[in-house]
């Protein structure tokens, strides 16, 4: 078969573009230096020494058509006779100039078109022809260059009609996905708000029932303080306490103390410790028996800042600051039945 170069030669085209095309697509075939010679068509011919070969980062050859590899065919020389059909004129008395196919009636004019065309279509029953392949006039080559380059173009056209849909499709399926991922984003965002909003709502009323608990508590304390003192002075002027049932005799001296003695004897005394440094205050009861001691030990337990044999405890009312040496003295020694507010400096 004639070369790629005699091919397109064959076909009129200048030379020197025949050259740089066959340089510019490293001889990968037919197909592409056609392309090459139709999409260059108005551009100047370069220094060929300055062309550098496409080989590596062009994508491989395309198969042309059966039409199209036909229609070259017809285009290019058409002297060269394929070897059977040479085998074939030489073992008989009638020449045989083409190659027919007994399946669709087509003709070729040599072997390699013929093994092309089964490959093809798959058709594999072949005969040898008579008939003459005539040679294309200048005319018909040139009438020939035509189609082909209109049929190329429509290919073309509709390659990149379908290049252009595949990149819509690409480009909607991007951006979905890009939506999808913002949405995704926007979910997780509102959903840690949320969890930040309810933490912060949870955190305000724990702070703010602690709040209410420590006025509670103060409320407490002030009122069992109020009573303790109205029993107190109600004893000591041999009056009945407030809210007493039943009056009383006005004691005696003895009998007024052995009352006083007797009113505080609570069993057990709440306390209520506050830090000199701030902070909630810390509750307790203990038995009335219990020893302040007991008490700073409490306290040193609960914050590891105070320390037992340091730490100091006083008296806001009435204003006391009690000693080591009353550390040892009970709860009901001190005066601290049935409820008292200590302040602690560690």
């Amino acid at each position: 078969m004639p070369s790629d170069k005699e091919t397109l030669l064959g076909m009129g085209f200048d030379p020197a573009r025949v050259e740089w095309a066959i340089k510019a697509t490293a001889g990968r075939g037919l197909q592409p230096a056609m392309d090459h010679i139709l999409e260059n068509e108005g551009n100047p011919v370069p220094d060929l020494s300055s062309v550098s070969s496409a080989a590596s980062s062009a994508p491989p050859a395309q198969p042309m058509d059966e039409d199209d590899q036909d229609d070259l065919e017809a285009l290019s020389s058409l002297g060269v006779k394929g070897a059977a059909a040479a085998a074939a004129a030489a073992a008989t008395d009638v020449e045989a100039k083409s190659i027919k196919c007994s399946q669709c009636g087509k003709i070729f004019k040599n072997t390699a078109l013929a093994n092309y065309h089964a490959e093809k279509s798959g058709h594999d029953q072949f005969e040898e022809s008579t008939e003459e392949i005539k040679p294309l006039t200048e005319e018909e080559k040139q009438q020939k260059l035509e189609e082909l380059k209109e049929k190329m173009a429509a290919k073309r056209a509709a390659k990149a009609v379908e290049d252009a849909k595949e990149a819509k499709a690409n480009e909607l399926i991007r951006r979905k996905a890009g939506k999808d991922i913002n949405q995704l984003r926007e979910e997780i965002q509102a959903r840690e708000a949320r969890k930040e909003a309810e933490a912060m709502k949870r955190e305000k009323a724990e702070e703010a029932r602690a709040k209410a608990a420590v006025k509670a508590q103060i409320e407490a304390d002030k009122k069992a303080r109020a009573e303790k003192a109205a029993m107190e002075k109600a004893l000591r002027e041999g009056r009945a306490p407030p809210g007493a049932s039943t009056p009383v005799n006005v004691p005696k001296p003895a009998a007024a103390a052995s009352a006083s003695t007797a009113g505080r004897d609570f069993k057990d005394t709440r306390l209520q410790i506050r830090m000199s440094t701030g902070g909630l205050p810390l509750t307790t009861t203990l038995s009335s028996d219990a020893s302040l001691q007991e008490v700073a030990e409490y306290i040193a337990g609960q914050d590891h800042n105070v320390n037992v044999e340091t730490v100091t405890l006083a008296q806001h009312f009435p204003r006391k600051t009690f000693t080591r040496q009353e550390f040892s003295k009970s709860l009901r020694d001190l005066g601290l039945t049935p409820s008292a507010v200590l302040i602690a400096t560690p």
